[in-house]
C-alpha cells in the first residue's frame, strides 16, 4: 500500500510527475540531482549532427574538436598531463603500465596533430592497457581519457570493436563510479565518427546500455540512443538504421509483454523498464510511426495488444504488472496513443477511452482509479485533445460520445461526496487544502509514511480533485475554443458594435456549441455541488473561474438556457436571495411579483465564497453586457440585494485572505469589500457607454421592470421596496450619464419612468424621481454632445417658435418635462422640485438653450403671479440666474419679456426681500443694455464727427457725449465686447428695453407697501435683507421705492454717456422731474405722527411694542429720507453730465425748478434734506469748475441761493441749524476755491457780504462749548473756511478789505460790506501818560474776563468810549478814526474763537502784498495788541501768548523788508508807516509796563509755566531791541524815544521801590528789570559800521541811560548810609554791580559821546585824545567818587576799574 503526503517542490525541467515513476532510483531522473547532472546535461545538450556535440561543464575541455593548432597543442598538454597521473599512480603495483604511460609521453610528444595520434594506435592501446588492470583508479583515468579521444576524433573507427570490449569489462564492474564513467563513453561513442554501423556492434553497444542502466533503473540514456539510432527512419523506406531501430522496437516490446528479445542481447529485462522505454518512443517519434507503415504495424498489432491486455481489470494481475509503477507506465502509454494516435487508430483510441471510463466506475482500488482519472484529466485539459476526440467521435454518429461519457464519469466521482455523508467534511477539507496546495504551486505525490486513516481520505480527495480539475479543464476548454471562434470570425465579440448575426455557421463555432449542449447540465450540477459544499477559498476560486469561463462562453454561443442556468445558479451563490433557482430555470415572468424579500434588519454577513460570486458575477456581466439581453434581470435582482446589503448597517463581510490570485481582494487593505463591491457596481454601469444601443434599452428595461414590481398605489411601502426602487433609478441615471453620446435613443425610456414615479402617492418615491429628474437634465445639457444642439446665434426665427428641426425638438424634449410637472401636477413639492430643477440647469446650462426659453419664462411668470409664498423664491432664483447670467445668450425676442417678468417679481406683494433684489437684476439688465447702446451711439458719433469735420464746426456732440466716453478705460473694454455682437444690436431696440426698465422703477418710485423699519441697504445693488418674522410690524418704510430710485439714477449716471441727446430729454422730463415732484409732494403731505412698533407682549399690565428708531418712525420722515435719495441722485447726474446737459433744450428752465426745489429744501426741509440739496449745489461746484463747465451765471445763481437762504434762516441756535450753516459755509468756500478765476471785486465782495451773513448768525454772547473749553461747531467752520477766502493775484486790492474784516471779527465789531458806506477803522491815540497806559492795560478791547460776562462786556464798553475820546481831532475816517456807534455792531468773540483766529489772521497778513500789508499794519498791530493786554486780567490764559507770538512775526517781518518796498505810493505811505509805529509803540508800553515782570496774584501759575512766561517776555525784549531798534527803520525820533522810555520804566522798577519792601520783589521781576537796563546799554553801544538810524537810537538811548546810572548809585549811597552796619538787599548789591559792570564793558561811539552832557574843556579833552569810548564815565565821575568808600568790597573794586578808564580815556599817565 501507499500513503500520499505533500511532495517536494517541482523543478521546472521535469515532466509532469503525473507521467513519472514515484519509485527510487539509483540515478534520480530530477535534472536538479548533483548525481546526475552531467549526464543530463550531456544528454540534453546533443546537436542535429554527430560531429556538432556540446559536453556539460565537467567536460568542458571536451565540448569541441580542437580546430586550431594552439587548441591542439592544448589537447595534447592535456593528454600528456593525463599519462603523468596515470604512470604515477600505476607506479609501485604496475610497473609496466607506467612504463608504458612513459613511453606514450614521449610517443606523444613527437605527434605534432590529432591525426597522427588517431593513426598511431600507441596512445590509445595504454589507456585500454590500463583499463584491463581492473582498477578502479587506473579505469577511471583510463575511461576518461578514452572519452577525450574519442570525442576530438583521435581513435581510428577499427578500434571500435577493441573499445566495446573492454566497455563491456567494465559494466560488469560493481563500482558504481565505472559504471557512470562506462554509460558515458558509450553514449559519446553513439555521438562520435565511431557510431557502430553493424548489428553486431550496435547491438553489443546497446546491450551495454540496457544492463546498466536496468541495474540503475534508468532509462534516459536508453531514450538517449534511441534517439540517435531512430533518425534516419525518417526517410520512406527503411534504410540500414531504420531496420535496426524496427528490431529493437519488436524486441523492447516483447520484453514489455513478459517475453525475451531476438536481437538484443539481453535475455531477460525487467517489464517495466522495457514498457518505459516504449512509452518514451511513443512520445517522441510521432512522426515516425506516422510515416513508416512497418512500424505503424508494430503499433497496431503489438504494442495496442500490449496495452489493451495490460488495462483489462477482470482478471488478477500477478507479479510486476499488478504494481501501481507499471500500471501507471500502461497508462501513460494509452494516453500517448490516444492523444498522438487517434487519427489513425479509431477503433483502438475508442476502445481504450471505453475502458479508462469503465474503470472510473469499478471497484478498483483508490490508487488505481487515481491513475485513470490523471489520464482522463489530462485529456480534458488539453484543447487539441479535447476538440480532437469530440469531433472524432461525438461529432460521428458512427461513434460513441466519448467525451459526453468522460464528463458524466467525472461527474460522478464529484457526486461521490453525496454517498458517504461522515466522511465527506474530510475529503472537501482535503480537496480544499489540495487546491490550496496547488494554488501555492506545491503538488501533491504518494509516500507510505502517512496512517491507514490519512490514505483513505487522501485518495478519495485526490480523486475528487482530479474529477474537478477535469471538469473545468471542459469549461476552460469550451472558453479557448469559442475564443479561437471570435478570432477567426465564426463568432462576434461581445463588444460587438452592430446586431449579431441569427445563426452560427463556422466549424469551431458549431463544436463549441455541441460540447456546451452535451455537457453543460452535467457540469452545472458538479460544479454547484463542490461550490455549494467548499469553504476552501482556492477551490472556491476556481470553480468560480469555471462559472465565469462557461457564462461567458454561452454568452457569446447565444445558449440562453445555459447562459441562464448558470447566471441563476451564480446568482444563488452571492446574496441568500429567498427564490430557489431551478438548475435548468427559465426567465422569470414580467408580470409577476417577486416573493417577499428577507428583513433588511437581519444581519447579512457575506462570506468570502459570497465576495467572490459577487465579483464573478460583475465580471460576467461586463463581459456579456452585449448579449444578456432579458438576462438582466437575473443579475439586477442580485445587484439590488447587495445594493441593500451594502446601505444596511447591519450587514458585514467576513475576511478574505489575501494569498489569493486574479479574483482576489485588494491587498491593499484601503477598502473593506463592501467599497469594492461598490466600486464594481458602479463601474459595471458605467461601462454601458461601450454597449450596443439594443443592449442599453435591454438594461433599461430590466431596471424599470425590476422598480414596476414594487410601484403601487398604496403609499406606504417598504423600505426594501423602496430600495430596489432607488436601486433601479440610479443605476438609470448611471446609464443615461454613460451614454449621453446617444441619448436621443434612451431619453425617453429615461423620463418615461420617472415621471410615472412623480405621480406616485409615495413622497419618497416622487423626491427620488424628482432628484433623478434634475442630474437627468443637467447631464443631458452638460454634455459635450448638447453644445452641437445648441445654436450659435441668438435669435428665434420666427418670433418666440423655433422651427421643428431635430436640435429644437430634442432640446424642448428635455426641459418640458418640467413644465408638465409644474402645470399638471396637484403636489406642491412636485411643483416645487420643478422650479429647483430649473434653477439648477439655469445656473449650470443656462447658455446652452435657445429653443426652450419661451416656455421657461412663461413657467416663472405663471409663478409670479401665482404669488405662492413658498414658491415665489424659487422662481426668483432663476430669474436672477437669467437676469445675471443669461441675458447675452437669450434669444432677442425674450429680452422684453424677461423685463417684464423681473418687473412682476419686483412688483409681488409677497416678499419683500424679492422685490428688492429684482429692483437690482433691472440694474443688471441695463448694464447689458448699455453695451449695445455704445456701439450705437459709436457709429452716429463717427458720423456725426465726419459731418462737422466737413462744416469746419468746433463744437459737436462727440465733444459732449464721446470725449467723455472714451475717458474711461471700462467704456473702451466694453466698446470691444459690443463689437463682437454687432449682429445682436441690430434686431435689438435698445432705446425700448431701457424706457422699459425706467417705467418699471418709475412705477416702484412710489411704492407705500408696509415693510420693516430699518436699514439693510446692500452696498452693489441696494437691496434690504428683512427677517421674515419681523415683517408684519404694519409700518411703512420706503425700501423698495428708495432702492428703485437708487437705482434709476445710478443707471443714468453710469450709462448716460450712451444715450443719445432726445433719449437724455425723455429721460429727464419724463422721469427725473416727475419723480422729484411726486416725492416732494407726497414728503410735504405725509403724516408727522408718531408710529408705535408692533406689540411683542404684556409686562407689568402694560403692552410693550417692538422700538422704532426716532429717524423714521413717522411717514414724513421715511419720505424725507427717499427726497434725499433722489437729491443724490439728481446731484449724480449732475456731476458726470452737467456739461451735456447744458446743451439739451429747455435745461435752464430745469436747472431754475432745481435751485427753488433746493433753496425750499433748506429752509422749510429736515436737517437730512436741507444737507443733500446743499451737497447737491457743491457737487456741481467741485466737479465742473476745475474744469471749466460752469459758467459765471451758475455761480451768481448759487451765490443768490445761499444769501437768499441765510437772510431768511432762523437765528437761532440748535443742532440743525448749526449743521446747516456749516455746510452753507463750506459750500461758500469751495465754491470760491473752484472759482476763482470768476471773482471780480463786485462777486468777491458779495461773496463777503454772504459770509458775514453766515458768521453774524453763529455769534452768541453764552456759547456752552465756550464754557467747556471748546469751540462751537460754526465757529470752527468759520476758522476753516477763512483761509480759503483769501484774494486771488487778480484781486490784490482785496486783501486790506479781507484783512479789516478778519479784524473786526477778532475785536468784536463789524460794519456791513458795502461800497457805499464807510468803512471801519481801526486807530491808536497820542502820547499816553502812564495813567492812561495803566488805564488801557486794565480795559484793553476785546478783554473778555473768564469768570464774569457781565465785567467782560463793561470794560468793552468803557474801552470804546476810551477809544473814541483818544482819537485825535475827534474825526472817524478810514485810518485814523472809528466808526460811530450808529454804524457799528458789538458783538462778544470768546476767547478760544480768538486764539483761533489770530494765527490766521497772521498768516494771511504775512502772505499779503507790501502795499496791502502797508494799509492794514496798523491796524493788525492794534488788534494784537489788544489780546495782548488781556494778560493782565487772565495771566494763565493763553490768547495773550498767541498773540505775543503773531506780534513778533509781524514785527520781525516788517522789519526785514526794505523801505522801498512801501513807497510804490507816496500818499499813502508815510502817513500809514506813522501810524504803524504809533500802534507799535503802545503795543510795547501797554504790555511790559502794564503786563511784563509784575508781581502775580495770589493765583500763581506753576513754576513751569512762569518759565515759560518769562521767556516770552524776554523773547518781546529781545524782538525790539535786536529785530526793531537795532535794524534801519523808520519810526520817528519821537517814537524811539517812547520805545526807549518804555524799556527805562520797566528797568526802573527796582529802583522804584522803597527799602523796606524791595527785598519782597519776586525774582523774576528783578531780572526783567535787569534785563531791559542792559538792552539799554546794548541801545547805547554803536559803532561807525552801523546805519544812521542806529546812531539815532543811541543818542536817544545814552541820555535816558546816564540818568538811570545816577539814580541807581545815588540810590544805592542813599541806601547804605541809611542802613548803616545793616546790609543792603541783594536786589540792591545785584543792580549796582549789573550797573557798574555794563558802563565798564560800554563803549560809545562820538557821535553818541557828543550829546553827553560834559563841560567844555572836558570834551576839548577828549577831542584831543581822540578818544570817545568811555566818554560816558565822565559824566557819573562825582558819583564814583563817593562809592570809593563803599563798604561793599565788589563794588569799591568796579569803582577802581571805572576811575583807570577815566583816566585813560583823558590821557593821564599813572602814578609810579
Amino acid at each position: 500500500m501507499f500513503s500520499y503526503s505533500k511532495g517536494k517542490h517541482i523543478c521546472s525541467p521535469c515532466p509532469n510527475p503525473i507521467f513519472h515513476s514515484p519509485l527510487p532510483l539509483a540515478i534520480p531522473q530530477c535534472h536538479c540531482s548533483p548525481h546526475f547532472l552531467s549526464l543530463e546535461a550531456f544528454l540534453s545538450l546533443r546537436a542535429t549532427k554527430p560531429n556538432h556535440f556540446h559536453f556539460p561543464a565537467i567536460l568542458e575541455t571536451l565540448t569541441e574538436n580542437p580546430r586550431s593548432p594552439q587548441q591542439e597543442m592544448a589537447f595534447m598538454a592535456v593528454l600528456e598531463s593525463d599519462l603523468r597521473a596515470l604512470s604515477a599512480e600505476a607506479r609501485r603495483r604496475y610497473p609496466a603500465v607506467k612504463d608504458a604511460a612513459e613511453h606514450a609521453i614521449l610517443k606523444l610528444r613527437s605527434l605534432s596533430s590529432l591525426n597522427d595520434i588517431s593513426q598511431n594506435g600507441d596512445i590509445l592501446r595504454i589507456f585500454l592497457m590500463a583499463c584491463d588492470v581492473k582498477s578502479v583508479k587506473l579505469s577511471a583515468i583510463g575511461l576518461s581519457c578514452l572519452q577525450k579521444l574519442i570525442s576530438h576524433d583521435a581513435v581510428a573507427p577499427s578500434a571500435l570493436r577493441e573499445i566495446l570490449s573492454t566497455l563491456k569489462d567494465h559494466a560488469e564492474m560493481a563500482d558504481e563510479s565505472i559504471q557512470l564513467k562506462t554509460l558515458q563513453t558509450i553514449l559519446i561513442i553513439f555521438q562520435s565518427h565511431l557510431h557502430p554501423e553493424d548489428e553486431d556492434n550496435m547491438a553489443q553497444a546497446l546491450g551495454i546500455c540496457l544492463r546498466l542502466l536496468e541495474s540503475n533503473r534508468s532509462s534516459d540514456s536508453v531514450h538517449k540512443s534511441m534517439e540517435v539510432s531512430g533518425g534516419p527512419t525518417l526517410r520512406k523506406g527503411l534504410t540500414k538504421a531504420g531496420k535496426l531501430g524496427l528490431r529493437l522496437l519488436e524486441d523492447l516490446t516483447a520484453l514489455a509483454a513478459g517475453g525475451s528479445s531476438i536481437w538484443l542481447r539481453v535475455h531477460l529485462l525487467q517489464r517495466t523498464f522495457a514498457l518505459d522505454i516504449l512509452e518514451f518512443i511513443l512520445s517522441h517519434y510521432v512522426a515516425v510511426f506516422q510515416t513508416l507503415v512497418s512500424y505503424e504495424q508494430v503499433l497496431r498489432h503489438q504494442i495496442c495488444s500490449l496495452l489493451m491486455t495490460s488495462l483489462r481489470t477482470n482478471v488478477e494481475l500477478e507479479g510486476e504488472a499488478g504494481e501501481p509503477t507499471f500500471r501507471r507506465l500502461v497508462l501513460r502509454s494509452v494516453a500517448h496513443v490516444i492523444r498522438l494516435y487517434s487519427l489513425s487508430l479509431v477503433t483502438e483510441t475508442e476502445v481504450f477511452l471505453n475502458m479508462l471510463v469503465k474503470v472510473t466506475c469499478l471497484d478498483l482500488p483508490l490508487w488505481h482509479q487515481i491513475l485513470v482519472l490523471e489520464v482522463l484529466r489530462g485529456f480534458c485539459v488539453e484543447v487539441r485533445t479535447l476538440r480532437l476526440l469530440f469531433q472524432n467521435f461525438d461529432m460521428d454518429p458512427k461513434n460513441t460520445n466519448v467525451v459526453e461519457n468522460m464528463v458524466k464519469a467525472l461527474a460522478r466521482v464529484v457526486s461521490t461526496i453525496q454517498l458517504v455523508p461522515d466522511s465527506s467534511e474530510e475529503s472537501l477539507a482535503a480537496v480544499a487544502g489540495m487546491f490550496s496546495s496547488k494554488a501555492k504551486g506545491i503538488e501533491w505525490s504518494m509516500d507510505n509514511d502517512a496512517s491507514n486513516a490519512a490514505v483513505v481520505v487522501a485518495s478519495e480527495a485526490h480523486a475528487i480533485t482530479l474529477a474537478v480539475e477535469g471538469l473545468l479543464g471542459v469549461v476552460f476548454t469550451v472558453a479557448a475554443l469559442t475564443d479561437e471562434a471570435v478570432d477567426v470570425g465564426e463568432l462576434e465579440s461581445p463588444r460587438f458594435d452592430s446586431d449579431p448575426p441569427a445563426e452560427c455557421t463556422g466549424k469551431t463555432a458549431l463544436l463549441c456549441i455541441s460540447i456546451v449542449d452535451s455537457t453543460w447540465l452535467t457540469i452545472l450540477d458538479a460544479l454547484s455541488l463542490i461550490l455549494t459544499r467548499s469553504q476552501g477559498e482556492a477551490i472556491i476560486l476556481e470553480i468560480l473561474k469555471g462559472y465565469q469561463a462557461f457564462t461567458q462562453a454561452c454568452g457569446v454561443l447565444r445558449a440562453v438556457e445555459p447562459l441562464n442556468s448558470f447566471l441563476a445558479s451564480l446568482c444563488k451563490f452571492t446574496i441568500n436571495i429567498p427564490n430557489e433557482w431551478e438548475k435548468k430555470s427559465a426567465l422569470p415572468s414580467p408580470g409577476k411579483k417577486p416573493e417577499q424579500l428577507p428583513d433588511p434588519h437581519d444581519n447579512v454577513v457575506l462570506t468570502p465564497k459570497n465576495v467572490q460570486a459577487l465579483r464573478t458575477l460583475f465580471n460576467v456581466a461586463h463581459r456579456l453586457h452585449n448579449v444578456l439581453g432579458p438576462s438582466w434581470v437575473l443579475v439586477l435582482e442580485t445587484l439590488a440585494a447587495l445594493d441593500r446589503a451594502i446601505h444596511s448597517p447591519h450587514a458585514s463581510t467576513q475576511e478574505v485572505s489575501t494569498s489569493v490570485s486574479r479574483l482576489s481582494r485588494d491587498t491593499s487593505g484601503q477598502y473593506s469589500d463592501f467599497h469594492i463591491l461598490s466600486s464594481l457596481d458602479s463601474q459595471l454601469f458605467e461601462s454601458s457607454s461601450l454597449m450596443h444601443i439594443s443592449a442599453v434599452k435591454s438594461l433599461l428595461s430590466a431596471l424599470r421592470q425590476l422598480s414596476s414590481q414594487y410601484i403601487s398605489g398604496n403609499s406606504q411601502t417598504s423600505s426594501q421596496q423602496n430600495g430596489t426602487v432607488a436601486f433601479s433609478v440610479k443605476r438609470m441615471m448611471s446609464i443615461l450619464v454613460n451614454n449621453l453620446h446617444k441619448v436621443e435613443s434612451i431619453w425617453d425610456q429615461v423620463i418615461d419612468h420617472l415621471q410615472e414615479l412623480a405621480d406616485s402617492s409615495n413622497a419618497q418615491l416622487r423626491n427620488l424621481a424628482l432628484d433623478a429628474l434634475d442630474q437627468s437634465i443637467c447631464a443631458v445639457l452638460g454634455s459635450h454632445q448638447f453644445q452641437g444642439i445648441s445654436t450659435s446665434g441668438h435669435q428665434l426665427p420666427d418670433s418666440h417658435v423655433a422651427a421643428d428641426g431635430e436640435m429644437g425638438i430634442f432640446e424642448r424634449a428635455v426641459l418640458n418635462p418640467l413644465v408638465v410637472l409644474y402645470m399638471s401636477s396637484q403636489s406642491f413639492d412636485v411643483r416645487a422640485g420643478s422650479l429647483k430643477i430649473l434653477l439648477h440647469v439655469l445656473e449650470r446650462h443656462g447658455d446652452k438653450l435657445n429653443y426652450s426659453w419661451p416656455n421657461i419664462l412663461q413657467m416663472l411668470r405663471a409663478v409670479a403671479d401665482a404669488a405662492e409664498k413658498d414658491l415665489i423664491p424659487l422662481g426668483f432664483q432663476s430669474i436672477r440666474i437669467i437676469m445675471n447670467d443669461g441675458l447675452s445668450t437669450i434669444p432677442v425676442q425674450c429680452l422684453d419679456v424677461c423685463i417684464e417678468v423681473t418687473g412682476a417679481y419686483s412688483a409681488q406683494k409677497t416678499e419683500i426681500n424679492i422685490s428688492l433684489t429684482a429692483i437690482g437684476l433691472l440694474w443688471t439688465a441695463t448694464d447689458f443694455i448699455a453695451k449695445g447702446l455704445l456701439h450705437r451711439s459709436i457709429q452716429e458719433t463717427d458720423k456725426v464727427t465726419e459731418n462737422v469735420l466737413m462744416s469746419g464746426a468746433e463744437t459737436t456732440i462727440k465733444q459732449t457725449i464721446t470725449h467723455e466716453t472714451f475717458e474711461d478705460e471700462q467704456i473702451f473694454q466694453a466698446t470691444n465686447e459690443v463689437h463682437n455682437h454687432a449682429h445682436f444690436e441690430n434686431v435689438v431696440d435698445y432705446n425700448k428695453l431701457l424706457l422699459s426698465v425706467f417705467s418699471i422703477l418709475q412705477k416702484l418710485a412710489a411704492d407705500e407697501r408696509p415693510e420693516l423699519v430699518g436699514n439693510a441697504q446692500d452696498s452693489s445693488l441696494q437691496r434690504c435683507t428683512i427677517d421674515s418674522h419681523l415683517c408684519n410690524c404694519g409700518l411703512h418704510m420706503p425700501v423698495v421705492r428708495n432702492s428703485a430710485i437708487r437705482t434709476l439714477f445710478q443707471t443714468l449716471g453710469s450709462h448716460g454717456q450712451k444715450i443719445s441727446k432726445g433719449m437724455w430729454e425723455d429721460c429727464l422730463w419724463n422721469y427725473v422731474f416727475p419723480i422729484l415732484d411726486r416725492v416732494s409732494h407726497l414728503a410735504a403731505t405725509s403724516s408727522r405722527d408718531e408710529w408705535q412698533g408692533k406689540e411683542l407682549g404684556i409686562r407689568g399690565g402694560k403692552a410693550v411694542h417692538m422700538l422704532i428708531h426716532h429717524s423714521r418712525n413717522t411717514a414724513q420722515k421715511q419720505w424725507d429720507e427717499t427726497l434725499v435719495l433722489v437729491l443724490g441722485g439728481i446731484a449724480r447726474l449732475l456731476r458726470s453730465f452737467f456739461p451735456f446737459l447744458q446743451s439739451l433744450n429747455n435745461f435752464s428752465v430745469g436747472w431754475g425748478l432745481l435751485l427753488d426745489f433746493v433753496k425750499n429744501s433748506i429752509l422749510n426741509g429736515s436737517k437730512e434734506v436741507a444737507l443733500a440739496a446743499i451737497s447737491c449745489l457743491q457737487t456741481v461746484v467741485n466737479y465742473h469748475c476745475p474744469k471749466g463747465n460752469l459758467a459765471v451765471p451758475y455761480v451768481k445763481s448759487m451765490l443768490d441761493v445761499y444769501e437768499l437762504v441765510l437772510k431768511r434762516l432762523p437765528n437761532y441756535k440748535s443742532a440743525t441749524a448749526d449743521k446747516v450753516k456749516q455746510e452753507i459755509l463750506h459750500g461758500l468756500g469751495d465754491l470760491y476755491i473752484q472759482a476763482q478765476p470768476m471773482f471780480d471785486i463786485d462777486m468777491y465782495l458779495w461773496l463777503l457780504g454772504v459770509v458775514q451773513l453766515a458768521i453774524r448768525n453763529s455769534k452768541s454772547t453764552g456759547d456752552m462749548e465756550s464754557e467747556i473749553g471748546t469751540v462751537p461747531p460754526v465757529q470752527r467752520t468759520v476758522l476753516e473756511i477763512l483761509p480759503l477766502l483769501r484774494p486771488t493775484d487778480l484781486l490784490p486790492s482785496m486783501w486790506s478789505r479781507f484783512i479789516q474784516e478778519l479784524l473786526c471779527y477778532l475785536i468784536g465789531c463789524e460794519a456791513p460790506i458795502d461800497g457805499k458806506k464807510n468803512e471801519i477803522g481801526l486807530t491808536g491815540g497820542g502820547k499816553h501818560g502812564p495813567d492812561v497806559v495803566e488805564m488801557e492795560s486794565q480795559v484793553a478791547l476785546g478783554s473778555v474776563s473768564e469768570n464774569n460776562v457781565e465785567d467782560s462786556s463793561r470794560t468793552q464798553k468803557e474801552s470804546q468810549l476810551k477809544l473814541k475820546h483818544d482819537v485825535p481831532n475827534g474825526s472817524a475816517s478810514l485810518h485814523s478814526g472809528i466808526a460811530t456807534s450808529d454804524d457799528m455792531i458789538v458783538y462778544s468773540w470768546s476767547h478760544l474763537f480768538q486764539e483761533k483766529l489770530v494765527p490766521i489772521i497772521v498768516e494771511l497778513y504775512l502772505e499779503a502784498p507790501p502795499i496791502e500789508k502797508c494799509t492794514v499794519s496798523a491796524d493788525i498791530i492794534r488788534g494784537l495788541g489788544r489780546c495782548m493786554s488781556t494778560r493782565r486780567d487772565n495771566p494763565k490764559g493763553s490768547l495773550w501768548r498767541v498773540a505775543v507770538e503773531g506780534f513778533n512775526r509781524v514785527l520781525v517781518d516788517d522789519a526785514s523788508r526794505e523801505i522801498k518796498d512801501y513807497k510804490k505810493d507816496p500818499n499813502t505811505y508815510r502817513p500809514a508807516r506813522v501810524r504803524l509805529w504809533k500802534e507799535v509803540a503802545d503795543v510795547y508800553e501797554i504790555f511790559l509796563v502794564g503786563s511784563c515782570g509784575r508781581a502775580l496774584s495770589s493765583d500763581a501759575p506753576s513754576a513751569e509755566l512762569l518759565k515759560t512766561d518769562e521767556l516770552i517776555e524776554l523773547t518781546v525784549l529781545s524782538v525790539l531791541g535786536d529785530k526793531v531798534l537795532k535794524s534801519q527803520i523808520d519810526a520817528p525820533l519821537e517814537i524811539l524815544q517812547r520805545l526807549v522810555t518804555t524799556l527805562d520804566r520797566c528797568a526802573s522798577r527796582t529802583g522804584c521801590l522803597p527799602l523796606e519792601s524791595v527785598g519782597l520783589m519776586p525774582s523774576h521781576c528783578s531780572r526783567f528789570s535787569l534785563s531791559c537796563l542792559q538792552m539799554i546799554f546794548s541801545l547805547c553801544s554803536f559803532t561807525s559800521e552801523g546805519h544812521p538810524m542806529r546812531s539815532e537810537v543811541s543818542k536817544v538811548s545814552i541820555d535816558i541811560l546816564m540818568r538811570r546810572c545816577e539814580i541807581v548809585l545815588n540810590q544805592f549811597l542813599d541806601d547804605e548810609n541809611h542802613l548803616g552796619e545793616h546790609p543792603l538787599p541783594s536786589v540792591r548789591i545785584e543792580e549796582i554791580v549789573c550797573v557798574l559792570q555794563e558802563l565798564a564793558r560800554l563803549v560809545i561811539h562820538s557821535d553818541t559821546a557828543s550829546v553827553l552832557h560834559l563841560p567844555s574843556h572836558l570834551k576839548q579833552a577828549l577831542e584831543k585824545n581822540a578818544n570817545f569810548g568811555h566818554a560816558h564815565l565822565l559824566v557819573l565821575f562825582p558819583t564814583f567818587c563817593e562809592l570809593v568808600i563803599s563798604r561793599e568790597a565788589r563794588v569799591r573794586e568796579l569803582v577802581h576799574v571805572l576811575l583807570r578808564l577815566i583816566a585813560v580815556e583823558l590821557g593821564l599817565p599813572p602814578v609810579t
